[in-house]
């Protein structure tokens, strides 16, 4: 559904990070240093990046205002032991999204994480509603008319990230590095994604009359709503 940047120096921490997450259906990558985390930002289109300020090697709020300026689009949510308030409103005013204090539960984490995709899509809630359907992010469903369409892992994913960018081109590497991340990226031209938009229209047409989701020749795919 997502893909984020866990940008940790404490190893066991983010480790424990990404196995919650990707439990709930994130894909995630890890960065243990500044260096490595503003490689991978400038690499990798992330939708957002969970950011330590406490690194070892880069001030946090230096690599904010860098993920900002190279890959504005991704949301931040800072991650910090530093409970100054200063410190929050330096990095909620250079355009960080939330401000989580450490310690903190994984489950107010993943809760942040769905209020602030919220908030940059327009949602009142975790349910997305076009045309009858309804995909409920938390849950991880899609259903018509209460009816639940039985969609894969994969396709969940793919359809879920297509209706939360409905009206929009998503190209067929935004899909990749959204769903696999970047280790799919070298493949992204393959049939693979083709094959699951083909299954999720068949499954879609057991219960829609028409086919809203679009096949951008030569670029990707976009649900109309």
């Amino acid at each position: 559904m997502m893909h984020l940047l866990i940008v940790e120096d404490e190893r066991i921490l983010s480790g424990e990070i990404r196995r919650f997450l990707e439990k709930e259906g994130f894909v995630c990558d890890e960065a243990h240093t500044g260096r490595i985390a503003s490689d991978k930002i400038f690499s990798n289109e992330y939708d957002m990046i969970l950011l330590d300020l406490g690194l070892p090697d880069y001030e946090g709020l230096d690599l904010l205002r860098e993920s900002i300026r190279n890959k504005g689009t991704a949301s931040v949510i800072i991650l910090s032991a530093r409970t100054a308030i200063e410190d929050k409103i330096k990095g909620l005013d250079l355009g960080a999204d939330d401000y989580l204090s450490k310690p903190f539960s994984m489950i107010e984490l993943k809760s942040r994480i769905l209020a602030v995709t919220r908030r940059k899509h327009g949602l009142k809630g975790n349910i997305i509603h076009a045309h009858g359907l309804e995909v409920d992010l938390d849950k991880r469903k899609a259903f018509f008319n209460e009816h639940e369409i039985q969609l894969t892992k994969k396709e969940y994913d793919i359809f879920s990230f297509l209706i939360l960018n409905k009206n929009k081109v998503t190209t067929r590497l935004q899909i990749s590095e959204h769903i696999w991340g970047d280790i799919f990226e070298e493949n992204y031209n393959s049939n693979y994604i083709d094959v699951h938009v083909k299954n999720i229209r068949k499954k879609l047409s057991e219960f829609l009359e028409g086919d809203f989701l679009e096949t951008v020749r030569g670029i990707g795919f976009r649900f109309n709503e």
